[in-house]
């Protein structure tokens, strides 16, 4: 009997975190950054990868070494690039973090390569979305206009095909005017998504519960199919067909960097190989919240292979 493979596609931001290693009260104490793999939706792609999921990555980075040094990475994990652009207007994206004591991270970040790779995509997004079986994107591509726009068209597109369409909040408040204008820009891809991953915050943010069962409980009655908050140290639930509610795991914490990306890329490599069965996070939530909690304890989401940094 023949195995159908399944192909997921990731829509989103590929760039290079600059991480100072110690906690520190603000960027005016840092007195290093070091680089480490990043981007929210290249992060799930690795994960997802690494986990056994076939995936690709839709978006861009730039003709620079970095860039290259992207791409070796994500080449290396297995991540199919064909939609990944290389564009020689804009250098590839960095972001200069800092962590406070607790691990919480601020982020400043150089370069525009995400709404150019949404240009860019163009008129061949729907292409993309035809060539795999379904689709992933966070909020993250709904922040601007240019990508608002793109994403809308990948989603119409999916739901057009039938193909399903999972969805990661990650709700980067500092880049929204407001709170609501953030939960408005992600309520209308709630209904038919197959998968809705959150934390507790952006949970209450969506549906204004503090709770998250009743929030989770409130995005299943908007249509989502399954929905999976993540809690910090006390784990995570998924509602819907199937209910569970996973303990939190132990972990010796220094940066919450990229640790639900980690999480996420495990529910959708899961997905994936089950030929997008939402039985199938029963068995993968528990994994998801150790790959989580294994994630807190190094610097950046993904953790290292070796692979030279530019210049070296």
């Amino acid at each position: 009997m023949t195995t159908l493979l399944h192909r997921t596609l990731c829509l989103g931001e590929s760039l290079v975190d600059l991480i100072c290693e110690r906690p520190v009260a603000g960027f005016a104490e840092a007195d290093a950054f070091i680089p480490h793999f990043g981007g929210a939706t290249a992060n799930v792609a690795v994960s997802a990868a690494r986990h056994g999921g076939s995936v690709g990555l839709a978006g861009a980075v730039g003709a620079d070494a970095w860039g290259g040094w992207l791409r070796e990475r994500l080449a290396l994990e297995g991540v199919d690039l064909r939609w990944l652009r290389t564009l020689r207007e804009v250098p590839t994206p960095l972001a200069c973090v800092v962590l406070s004591a607790d691990g919480e991270p601020t982020f400043t970040i150089y370069g525009e390569a995400f709404a150019a790779a949404m240009t860019a995509l163009g008129d061949d997004v729907e292409v993309a979305v035809a060539e795999f079986d379904a689709l992933f994107f966070a909020s993250n591509t709904l922040a601007g206009p240019v990508e608002r726009e793109v994403t809308e068209r990948a989603h119409r597109e999916a739901l057009r095909l039938g193909r399903p369409v999972m969805i990661d909040a990650n709700l980067r408040l500092g880049r929204w005017p407001s709170r609501a204008a953030a939960a408005a820009a992600l309520r209308p891809f709630v209904p038919n998504a197959l998968l809705l991953r959150m934390n507790r915050l952006e949970a209450e943010v969506l549906t204004g519960f503090a709770d998250p069962e009743p929030a989770a409980r409130a995005l299943l009655d908007q249509g989502a199919q399954a929905v999976v908050v993540t809690l910090g140290a006390e784990g995570a639930l998924l509602a819907g067909e199937q209910e569970l509610r996973v303990p939190g795991v132990p972990s010796r914490a220094r940066s919450t960097v990229g640790a639900g990306d980690a999480f996420t890329g495990v529910l959708i490599a899961a997905l994936t190989r089950a030929g997008y069965d939402p039985a199938s996070l029963v068995e993968a939530l528990p994994l998801a919240v150790e790959e989580g909690a294994r994630a807190t304890e190094r610097w950046g989401a993904v953790a290292p292979r070796s692979l030279e940094l530019p210049g070296r």
